[in-house]
């Protein structure tokens, strides 16, 4: 089975798929064309936001494998301050 027969679907939190539908930030397409699969840990940049596979569950469609990611709430950019 090539890469391209899975379909790999991002999971965000409710309040990180507000902030996206919000802000209109359109999410890449990670995978697409790559043959190294996502793994838990893995880190995702969206919009100045960094989320990380927190868990992978494999689900079928009736026609194709679908890899389902569950990412972590998104942290600001790097150059926040915590205080």
């Amino acid at each position: 089975m090539d890469q391209q027969d899975i379909r790999i679907v991002l999971a965000f939190s409710v309040d990180d798929q507000a902030w996206l539908r919000r802000s209109s930030i359109p999410v890449p397409r990670f995978w697409s064309g790559h043959s190294v699969p996502p793994v838990a840990g893995d880190a995702l940049r969206v919009g100045g936001r960094q989320f990380i596979i927190q868990a992978r569950v494999w689900e079928h469609d009736g026609q194709f494998p679908v890899l389902k990611l569950y990412l972590s709430g998104g942290h600001a950019e790097s150059d926040t301050v915590f205080g």
